[in-house]
């Protein structure tokens, strides 16, 4: 899929979009799956450098000194 506008004109809500997505052939319905999949991924890419950028700018150290406050006080759970 190359980012069409997949939408019909009556398209309005998520529910429309969803029944559009369930009367998709086979062959179409897996073209979109892939597609969706593929921006995922690439949101996801952009998420970690985001997150990886953070961290080496101490964003989130904040994170550690709670943990290790918990630790202090016989708080620290496990997840």
């Amino acid at each position: 899929m190359d980012g069409d506008n997949l939408m019909e004109p009556g398209m309005k809500t998520v529910a429309e979009i969803k029944q559009a997505i369930l009367a998709l052939p086979k062959a179409e319905y897996a073209e979109l799956v892939e597609w969706l999949y593929e921006k995922c991924e690439c949101e996801w890419e952009e998420w970690d450098r985001q997150l990886e950028a953070d961290i080496a700018a101490g964003k989130l150290d904040f994170f550690k000194e709670q943990v290790l406050e918990s630790k202090r006080k016989g708080t620290l759970g496990y997840l």
